[in-house]
């Protein structure tokens, strides 16, 4: 496995001088560009890590594989959360050091290159594409993946990315759109690599925050009416960075086909990719914790409301994504980057749409806190 030049679009110091032109404002800046989660990480969760701060997991080396308790309520929360039973599928996993390295490094544990060619959407993560080009094998962008005729025949695919509920877009992958990309991976030898690390983050029902309001997650790769019982194939990506604020913890996990995963763990005991002790006892409370993860998806909803209500005061066509934390709205010029120095002005920094697949479009963030929101949706309103 050796590693390869690559290109990206995802260059921060390109929106620079419109954080330099925003944080001029009165009022300084409202950083509306970045996914990075700013409530507290739940007591439970840093109870979980203290704990363990001085314990064998701190002292000895971990287990790349995940120590039994943390392999047991991944499990666990697999079958209460996603309807899926790892031990039927004959399905393994491994925790990862976020799930940023897993998607980075995914084309390269697969052992692609060139030749091999990796179909993502248009529209997606930027690291998808980053991490391709690092195996370097071929990048085949398409519009929807679930129109499967417009890559099953494309010679030299070995693997599909999907992302549901997407980034940047929200949008969520019904089971039939899933099953369908499944089947034709599997009638050309291809895997399927399903980010899911916004799962639980589902506004796609008719109520998202309320008391009453439980626990929804999207459709996962590795539901049997999905996969069709068999895990052969898939490999089914988790994070808890979004539903616990754990991004600086770097907690992930990989699920699906136990061939791919036993050989993705065997090199990452090599390259020393593993999760510390702590942080494994961390990432079980955090599967564990349910009342946490509604109480931060409550919070995400309101303040997505409230952004896409914002936005729209100011002209943007702006509506509550099916999931995630993101709003994907049309540049009110037609390009992102004169909206970028349009809002830089009253002090707000998007994120362009160009990083992300299209320059048409700007991706707004619910990460912020009700003090930061507030003050940009004033600005936004007095604007209008």
């Amino acid at each position: 496995m050796g590693f390869h030049s690559f290109e990206s679009p995802y260059d921060w110091s390109r929106i620079d001088p419109y954080r330099r032109r925003a944080e001029q404002c009165p009022g300084g800046l409202v950083d509306l560009s970045v996914g990075s989660p700013v409530d507290p990480v739940p007591r439970s969760v840093r109870d979980a890590l203290a704990a363990a701060s001085d314990d064998g997991q701190a002292r000895g080396y971990p287990k790349t594989a995940g120590d039994g308790s943390l392999r047991q309520a991944a499990a666990d929360w697999f079958r209460r959360r996603r309807g899926v039973d790892l031990n039927a599928l004959g399905a393994d996993l491994v925790p990862t050091v976020g799930s940023k390295e897993a998607v980075a490094l995914m084309a390269s544990l697969l052992h692609l290159g060139p030749g091999d060619r990796v179909v993502q959407p248009t529209v997606s993560y930027p690291t998808y594409a980053i991490g391709t080009q690092l195996a370097g094998a071929q990048v085949t962008t398409v519009d929807d993946p679930t129109d499967t005729a417009s890559w099953v025949n494309q010679p030299g695919v070995r693997a599909i990315w999907v992302n549901s509920p997407g980034n940047p877009s929200g949008r969520i992958i019904d089971r039939a759109g899933l099953a369908k990309i499944v089947r034709a991976a599997r009638s050309i030898g291809a895997t399927v690599l399903s980010d899911e690390c916004y799962a639980l983050l589902d506004w796609s029902g008719p109520a998202q925050v309320g008391q009453d309001v439980q626990i929804t997650a999207s459709p996962c790769i590795l539901e049997p009416q999905v996969c069709g019982g068999d895990a052969s194939g898939i490999l089914c990506l988790y994070s808890m960075s979004k539903q616990s604020n754990m991004a600086g913890y770097r907690a992930a996990l990989v699920a699906g086909d136990a061939h791919l995963v036993e050989a993705m763990t065997a090199y990452r005991k090599q390259v020393g990719l593993i999760v510390p002790g702590p942080v494994q006892r961390a990432m079980r409370a955090a599967l564990e914790d349910g009342d946490a993860v509604k109480a931060q998806r409550d919070i995400y909803a309101r303040r997505l409301h409230a952004l896409a209500e914002g936005l729209r005061s100011y002209g943007y066509d702006a509506v509550m994504p099916q999931g995630g934390l993101y709003i994907w709205a049309q540049a009110r010029s037609g390009d992102c980057w004169a909206d970028m120095a349009d809002l830089s002005r009253m002090g707000i920094l998007a994120s362009p749409g160009e990083f992300y697949g299209d320059g048409h479009y700007l991706r707004f963030s619910s990460t912020i806190t009700d003090e930061q929101l507030e003050l940009a949706l004033g600005r936004l309103r007095s604007a209008a």
